[in-house]
């Protein structure tokens, strides 16, 4: 019931809201790059092998650094906030109009032919704003976000970026300050978050298509000699006279939205020597950038865009933990 509606995500990069009390970005774009498993040490006390060799499932994530190319100002609508206006950085990458095809800077806008033989200036209805008027209008603007892209150019396998709005904690003050200060400039994940802490991971899974109840919901088949057996025996009573929507029902399975909490962030390194199996992980290759470690599995195929924050929830400890990796086992 958690997970209705079963349908197609709107969109393939994952945005997650998040809270906290530094006027810092709060989240972290990244690519999974696949699974493989760790040995350590069990450090939990509540654990049957606690103080014994575990091996444990983790996922590599690669955490190239995101830039940072605008800002966004929120203010009071008819219905909770709505966005004022944005500012773009003066420097952006020429990767980001792979994206925003017909992205353009105020500076950039060109008059029409009409224009140039009237020789006016382009009629912009809009006002531009700047990060004056920001400053200006503080009493009308709830807060801040900040507008990122990630950098898969870096990666090998893909050059088109994916964007997404980044929160920040603190006041709104705070917020526009720490906004000016990392325009047009990179964050790395050690900006975000630290080696030790748990993490939320948002993704969207993999896609399966149109299935039927017996693979989406794992709905009993009939018996051998019924008509039909991948089918739900009765759909409805005549009493409601309708299919109620709890009723196991064909239809979209795979790429949804997906947030998966209390995941522990064992390392980030840049030494690729440690994780990289000779042959590379299945679908995606070797790893060329800094990655990070996460116990247990995330969201999505490999190559797939996740969205990274620090753990809204409290934390809960179970099962087997490892504080100190010994080796990575990749054979």
């Amino acid at each position: 019931m958690a997970f209705y509606p079963r349908v197609r995500a709107a969109k393939q990069t994952p945005s997650m809201k998040a809270h906290g009390k530094e006027a810092k970005a709060l989240s972290f774009m990244a690519y999974k790059v696949g699974m493989t498993q760790i040995l350590g040490k069990n450090t939990h006390k509540g654990s049957p092998s606690f103080g014994q060799d575990i091996s444990l499932p983790v996922t590599i994530i690669a955490v190239p650094s995101v830039k940072v190319f605008g800002v966004r100002a929120y203010t009071k609508g008819d219905i909770g906030v709505q966005p004022l206006s944005d500012v773009i950085a003066d420097t952006v990458d020429s990767i980001l109009q792979r994206k925003m095809l017909n992205f353009k800077k105020p500076s950039q806008k060109k008059a029409s032919k009409a224009e140039k033989k009237t020789k006016k200036a382009p009629i912009d209805d809009k006002k531009t704003y700047t990060v004056d008027d920001f400053e200006k209008e503080m009493a009308n603007i709830e807060y801040f976000t900040l507008l990122v892209h990630t950098q898969p150019s870096k990666l090998g396998f893909k050059k088109t970026p994916d964007i997404s709005e980044v929160y920040m904690g603190g006041k709104k003050e705070e917020q526009l300050v720490y906004a000016k200060e990392k325009m047009g400039k990179e964050i790395e994940i050690e900006d975000v978050l630290t080696e030790g802490e748990f993490l939320d991971v948002r993704g969207v899974t993999k896609g399966k298509g149109f299935q039927g109840v017996i693979k989406r919901f794992n709905v009993r088949m009939q018996r051998p000699k019924a008509k039909k057996r991948r089918i739900v025996g009765c759909i409805s009573p005549w009493t409601p006279h309708t299919v109620m929507f709890s009723v196991a029902r064909p239809g979209q399975m795979g790429y949804h939205n997906r947030t998966e909490h209390n995941k522990k962030l064992l390392k980030i390194s840049d030494k690729v020597a440690e994780v990289n199996p000779k042959a590379g992980y299945p679908n995606y290759g070797l790893v060329k950038e800094k990655y990070a470690i996460i116990q247990g599995s995330v969201p999505g195929p490999a190559k797939r865009c996740i969205s990274l924050r620090k753990s809204q929830r409290p934390e809960r400890k179970r099962g087997a933990q490892i504080t100190e990796i010994e080796r990575v086992l990749l054979e």
